[in-house]
C-alpha cells in the first residue's frame, strides 16, 4: 500500500485555522501544464491565490487537487491546482502558515503504466487560448498588471479576489 501524503490534510487544517481565526487564507502555487489559473497573473512561474470564503465559489480541497471558481478583473474563472503544486498556504494578515517543497510538479510526474483492468486516469484540465469569434461584440480584456518585469509583486500590488454579488 503506497504511503498517503499528509499535504492535503495539512492544507485543509491550515485553511480551517485561518477561517476560524478570521484571517484570509492564501495559496502560493507553482504553475505548470497541470494547473488551470489565469496566466496573466502568473509571475516567475508562480501565482498567489486568495482562497477565502468570500473570494471563492464551490471551493473543494480534496486529496488530489484544490479547485474552485473565482473572479479575476470581474470575469469568473475555473481554478484547478494539483496538491503537488502547492508551495505554501498562509494567513495574509500575519504570514503564519506552512510552506512545502515542490521538487516535482503534477505535470512532471511520470505517466503510470497502462493496465488493461485499471480505469483510465483522470487528467487535469489544460489551459488553452480560445480564439475570439466576434471582436466587435466582445469586451476587451484589461491589460495584465505590469509590476516591473521579473520583480515580485509589491505588498499592496498583489491581485486579490473579490466576490461581486
Amino acid at each position: 500500500m503506497p504511503d498517503i501524503s499528509t499535504k492535503p490534510y495539512l492544507l485543509r487544517a491550515i485553511y480551517e485555522w485561518c477561517t476560524d481565526s478570521g484571517f484570509t487564507p492564501y495559496l502560493a502555487v507553482k504553475v505548470d501544464a497541470a494547473t488551470t489559473v489565469p496566466m496573466e497573473y502568473v509571475r516567475k512561474g508562480e501565482i498567489i491565490l486568495n482562497i477565502s470564503y468570500g473570494a471563492t465559489s464551490s471551493l473543494k480541497m480534496d486529496n488530489d487537487a484544490v479547485h474552485f471558481r473565482a473572479r479575476f478583473a470581474g470575469v469568473s474563472r475555473e481554478i484547478y491546482v494539483p496538491v503537488q503544486n502547492v508551495l505554501a498556504i498562509y494567513a495574509n494578515e500575519n504570514g503564519q502558515g506552512m510552506a512545502f517543497d515542490v521538487s516535482t510538479t503534477a505535470a512532471e510526474m511520470p505517466a503510470p503504466e497502462a493496465d488493461a483492468s485499471a480505469p483510465a486516469p483522470i487528467t487535469a484540465p489544460a489551459l488553452s487560448a480560445v480564439p475570439d469569434s466576434s471582436p466587435d461584440t466582445a469586451p476587451e480584456a484589461p491589460p495584465a498588471p505590469d509590476n516591473g518585469g521579473d520583480e515580485p509583486p509589491k505588498k499592496g500590488g498583489r491581485p486579490t479576489l473579490t466576490r461581486i454579488k
